[in-house]
């Protein structure tokens, strides 16, 4: 971070000078710390469209053209040639492994999947219909109870222990909230198996038959695990930081990011999806639903279109697409009442003037609703699985925040609007 200018600022006939900082790419910013100290004033930037909380060498999205980057790398070149455990070492230590770094950072990972088995009996506390982000917010935040001997933030190799014991056990609290919700028994952990083939044998073996992931189905499901991994400074993670500004434990961190991310604007999106494809039931009804949705006078929006960020098209979603048809195809699912529906309403959607000329395309909440139906996954443990891919990139934040000089406590402004001082009258004296 450098500055080569100032801005100049003009109020009431005062003129301030604020320093303009550029990054490596991306707009420059105005630092405006010193502007209530010259001012008096505070700027006004409700959800912090125009406002940099931090600075971070971890994501960089550029909405207009459409482009992802982790750590310099574009996320279609990670999503075809790497795996997921690869793309968690790229976030987490900013550039990508050798060999050596990966066979050492996998076992690393492995030797922590396993949780206290006192924690099994945490999950008996839920009702067994309790929507599984309701336990992820529980469960997660309940492991500073269980693994306190690394809670030394200030501490490099706390930290890190930390982080491999939450990227490590995720898969396996996710896999024990869908397995309660069956009222299956729990699957332990097989460290012969890759990170995501552990996950889908935690989710969908028995102890009465050999389970055998399908190495297409596995590839799939990784691929939305490195789509998911990070999004620089969205809700969730900004939420991560926030909390960590305090001092407060990794997981207590990371159970306030699932419980940001369980919002329907945010992480549940792609759930809100796949229940609108279910209150569509048909293709025949896809053209109500189409005039429903442009229709400003109709509550209807047709989820799954359209990004906050991306104005052009999410790059993740073409990617998403390639993965659906090799899901369809693999399973012969192309049939299916819920895919036929889905393939249309994108068709509809892409043809039609009022989505195009609006830019609302497919995004990859659309699709990956659609590609873990068919993997068997339910819809309510979608924003569980967006929970698990995304842990690495609030912890690396996390890491990031905890080591930043300049980084204080959390403490947004506010423009209050209420009453202004005044007398208790005099019935209401005691």
């Amino acid at each position: 971070m450098n500055t080569q200018r100032n801005a100049t600022l003009t109020v009431d006939g005062k003129t301030v000078e604020l320093p303009v900082y550029s990054g490596s790419i991306g707009p420059d910013v105005i630092d405006i710390r010193q502007l209530y100290a010259k001012t008096g004033m505070f700027t006004f930037d409700p959800g912090f469209v125009s406002t940099a909380a931090c600075k971070s060498e971890i994501t960089y999205i550029d909405g207009d053209a459409g482009v992802l980057l982790y750590r310099g790398y574009p996320i279609e070149q990670l999503a075809h040639h790497c795996d997921f455990l690869e793309v968690a070492y790229l976030i987490l230590r900013g550039e990508l492994p050798n060999a050596e770094q990966k066979q050492e950072f996998d076992t690393l990972v492995k030797r922590h999947t396993m949780v206290h088995e006192q924690l099994i009996r945490f999950y008996t506390g839920f009702r067994r219909d309790a929507h599984p982000m309701a336990v992820l917010v529980g469960v997660v935040g309940a492991l500073s109870a269980f693994y306190h001997d690394a809670m030394d933030i200030s501490d490099q190799y706390h930290r890190d222990v930390s982080a491999f014991r939450l990227i490590a056990k995720m898969p396996t609290i996710v896999a024990m909230a869908y397995k309660y919700g069956r009222g299956e028994p729990f699957m332990y952990p097989r460290n012969d198996l890759t990170y995501t083939a552990n996950f889908m044998h935690m989710m969908f073996a028995t102890p009465c038959e050999k389970y055998e992931p399908n190495p297409v189905l596995v590839r799939a499901l990784d691929r939305i695990f490195i789509l998911h991994a990070d999004h620089e400074q969205n809700a969730s993670t900004s939420t991560v930081r926030l909390a960590g500004s305090s001092g407060a434990n990794p997981f207590a961190c990371i159970s306030s990011g699932i419980a940001c991310l369980w919002g329907p604007a945010h992480g549940g999106a792609n759930e809100a999806c796949l229940n609108m494809l279910e209150e569509i039931g048909d293709v025949s009804r896809v053209g109500e639903y189409i005039r429903r949705a442009k229709d400003k006078n109709d509550p209807f929006k047709l989820m799954g279109f359209g990004h906050r960020v991306y104005k052009n098209f999410d790059p993740r979603a073409k990617l998403m697409r390639e993965t659906c048809h090799e899901v369809l195809n693999e399973l012969g699912l192309h049939d299916d009442r819920l895919f036929k529906l889905a393939i249309q309403l994108e068709k509809i959607a892409l043809e039609d003037d009022y989505f195009v000329e609006k830019k609302l395309y497919p995004n990859v909440d659309f699709y990956s609703g659609i590609v873990q139906r068919a993997l068997g996954i339910p819809t309510q443990l979608f924003t569980g699985i967006f929970a698990l891919a995304r842990t690495v990139g609030w912890i690396a934040q996390w890491n990031e925040m905890i080591g930043d000089p300049e980084q204080k406590i959390g403490r947004p402004r506010q423009l209050f609007t209420g009453a202004q001082k005044r007398d208790v009258p005099p019935m209401a004296r005691r």
